[in-house]
């Protein structure tokens, strides 16, 4: 059972999909979960995979699109704001903490990707989140350290510079997030080209995920730790699923450091011969994480 519904995020709104169980009739207040996506992904992609399978086994799952992206409201457009991402988080509990038939004390996280980061770092400090969930998760910061050839520091010299050209010329700039086709990305290693063939093909894009995203947002990413004092202030349970196959995502070390620094680890999953993207929608791997995230919050919801 599916719900459009809008959370209000102070002068614009947010775009969101609650599923529910099919069989809910209200009666009693469900334990239910906020899910984080990947950059660049809207609620209709990797969001909607996850949802819907934990509402199928009895928890209400609420994806949205993130503020400036996807159909929610925002400007400027494709911004991807790591801080910005968190506040969304603690938006939507706003909202679903307030929905009748939802038990406001059993609220979790399930972040993806980017999005394990984001969700990560707002539990830090939003501790109506009781547990928190993880699907391949990410660091932003780490990983857009970890893409300048010159460095950190040179980047951001070249962003500053790039900005006053931008506020001279009234004109932003966008830069791809991947090749935006097979072909573009013909010559690509085996994460980039399983990301493509997810993104931008029949089999998972969507209208509404543009690809872009809002140049002057990556400085904020370059200065940005989704794991910053999660030893001191992160006292929620936590689950890790990670694909076993590591690839240049960095998501499977960035796991591995989640697992080690969190006060409160419960449980880690690593799904044997699944790459990164494939733990996107490849049902078998999907199903797996699933069964393991739903016993979890059970448990610690």
């Amino acid at each position: 059972m599916l719900q459009h519904i809008t959370i209000p995020r102070g002068p614009i709104a947010l775009a969101a999909d609650l599923h529910l169980p099919e069989d809910h009739d209200g009666s009693t207040p469900l334990r239910a979960v906020v899910l984080s996506t990947p950059g660049s992904s809207v609620k209709e992609q990797i969001g909607a995979n996850y949802a819907s399978r934990l509402a199928a086994r009895g928890i209400a799952a609420l994806v949205f699109d993130p503020a400036h992206q996807g159909q929610s409201g925002g400007e400027p457009r494709d911004l991807e704001d790591p801080y910005r991402r968190g506040e969304d988080i603690s938006y939507a509990i706003d909202t679903l903490g307030t929905t009748p038939g939802i038990d406001p004390e059993r609220i979790g996280v399930l972040g993806i990707c980017a999005g394990g980061g984001y969700a990560v770092h707002t539990a830090r400090t939003d501790h109506r989140i009781k547990a928190v969930g993880t699907v391949v998760p990410g660091n932003m910061g780490t990983s857009f350290r970890g893409f300048q050839p010159d460095g950190p520091v040179a980047a951001l010299e070249a962003m500053a510079t790039a900005r006053a050209e931008e506020n001279r010329t009234g004109e932003l700039a966008r830069l791809n997030w991947l090749p935006d086709t097979l072909e573009d990305a013909a010559d690509a290693d085996i994460d980039t080209t399983q990301a493509v063939t997810y993104y931008r093909t029949e089999r998972g894009g969507n209208e509404h995920s543009t690809n872009r995203r809002l140049a002057r947002g990556d400085s904020l990413l370059l200065g940005y730790d989704a794991f910053h004092l999660v030893d001191q202030l992160m006292t929620q349970p936590l689950q890790v699923v990670l694909a076993g196959r590591i690839g240049n995502t960095g998501s499977y070390e960035a796991g591995m450091k989640l697992w080690k620094l969190a006060p409160h680890p419960v449980d880690l999953m690593v799904i044997d011969d699944a790459g990164h993207y494939e733990m996107y929608d490849v049902p078998e791997y999907v199903d797996a994480a699933v069964d393991r995230l739903a016993s979890f919050y059970a448990e610690n919801l």
